[in-house]
């Protein structure tokens, strides 16, 4: 008999959460967390470790009847026939690729790439590290059986099918970003993945969002407990939100997202958009700026301030912060793709440099790059009816006064929660 609790996973870049949820209610019964380590390149197998210490301090599953596992997009983990790791895991704010994305667009050209994959891909995409493994790191091409994304590894190594590369799974939103997947026919682009590497692969069978994809193995639990399909932070955020047709959020995490679910494909030959799939069969156009919260947490530890004293100083400030402008390309930027860019802090005199306006600039200026997305997603013809404003820094009160001031539309603040793990969740629910 079911227990009516199911479990959510959100293995985001900095982090593993997870969420027990009484199906019934909907109510959080207990919940675990565990740290990721930092860089851009990490051991996959340390975000296994986390997601077992954040099962286990969420109380384990053995009263659990199903689990989904969302995950950040696009890193790129290579394994071996054997199904072990070949080298780390490039994650999605690694912009070595660079030159690969361009040598991709060169190749098949920008406007066939967003209508056969709805992206032009960018250093963050799978395929450009495919690519930029072929060639910088040659010698390890004939050792690499199969290609998964991080929520594929762990929902993959969570399953009594862990070993075997031919029972990896993934599903089509997360599969969207990984540049070699076509949302709009469901299918991987061969001739994408022959260009980037060269070799034939195993890649994760897409499951449907209401489909079980395997059960969970016995060493963690003795239930038979099925696991879903899983998905992309994203779309698992719109999941959570309870997302319909021109309701967008704008997430503030270590990246800033601005997305909606919407029925029809969006394609974007500029490479702003990238039209990737939603987690229920329709899509999810969406935005992405590499620098988000932690402009935040840099403009606050400049000042010697909290979080909260820093927003203080923001909203004491008046909008356009005296005229200084903060461009916070701190790890370069993927919107605009300028992979190697700096930041940079500029109008600043004797009469405008207080630490009021600094910090109203580091906000207007993370924000500003979603404002931007906000504009073209709206002149593909895509009406964005509200905003709902989520994650980490949306936290802040001043992010939030200052996005209300900033964004054209309704910006709504729900209620604080681990949407991603609150979607993933409401995933597993449907299985039982």
């Amino acid at each position: 008999m079911s227990s009516g609790l199911v479990a959510g996973v959100d293995s985001s870049t900095q982090s593993c959460k997870v969420l027990i949820l009484n199906k019934e209610t909907g109510e959080v019964a207990r919940e675990g967390r565990a740290s990721h380590p930092t860089g851009t390149e990490v051991d996959p197998n340390l975000w296994w470790e986390a997601l077992l210490q954040a099962i286990e301090r969420a109380g384990g599953l053995a009263d659990v009847s199903a689990i989904s596992i969302a995950g950040q997009q696009h890193g790129m983990v290579l394994l071996d026939e054997k199904g072990q790791v070949v080298r780390p895991a490039l994650l999605w704010n690694d912009t070595r690729s660079a030159l690969e994305a361009e040598q991709l667009v060169e190749h098949f050209g920008a406007s066939w790439l967003a209508q056969n994959t709805g992206s032009v891909p960018l250093a963050s995409f799978t395929s450009t590290k495919l690519l930029w493994v072929k060639n910088h790191e040659p010698e390890l091409v004939d050792r690499i059986a199969a290609v998964c994304l991080p929520h594929d590894y762990l929902s993959w190594r969570l399953s009594s099918d862990y070993g075997d590369i031919s029972k990896l799974f993934t599903d089509r939103s997360d599969a969207s970003g990984t540049g070699y997947f076509n949302p709009s026919t469901n299918g991987y682009v061969q001739e994408i993945l022959d260009y980037c590497l060269g070799k034939d692969l195993v890649l994760p069978t897409i499951k449907m969002h209401d489909e079980i994809a395997a059960t969970v193995g016995a060493n963690y639990s003795k239930n038979n407990v099925p696991i879903g399909a899983g998905m992309g932070d994203n779309a698992s955020a719109a999941m959570g939100l309870d997302l319909t047709p021109g309701r967008f959020a704008v997430s503030i995490g270590t990246s800033g997202t601005i997305f909606g679910s919407l029925s029809k494909p969006v394609s974007d030959a500029d490479g702003t958009i990238s039209g990737f799939a939603d987690a229920t069969g329709n899509y999810l156009p969406l935005v992405c700026t590499i620098n988000a919260a932690r402009v935040i947490e840099w403009g606050a530890s400049l000042l010697g301030v909290g979080l909260d004293e820093f927003g203080d100083l923001a909203l004491a400030a008046d909008p356009g912060a005296g005229g200084i402008k903060v461009v916070p390309y701190l790890e370069g930027e993927r919107t605009p793709n300028l992979p190697d860019a700096t930041a940079t802090v500029s109008g600043i005199s004797l009469a405008n440099g207080s630490r009021e306006n600094f910090a109203r600039a580091c906000i207007e200026g993370m924000l500003l790059g979603l404002v931007h997305g906000s504009k073209v997603i709206a002149s593909h013809g895509q009406e964005i009816t509200s905003i709902s404003l989520i994650g980490g820094g949306a936290a802040n009160k001043a992010v939030q006064k200052i996005a209300k001031e900033l964004f054209d539309v309704e910006v709504l603040v729900p209620d604080a929660a681990e949407y991603v793990a609150l979607g993933a969740a409401k995933q597993a629910a449907g299985l039982i």
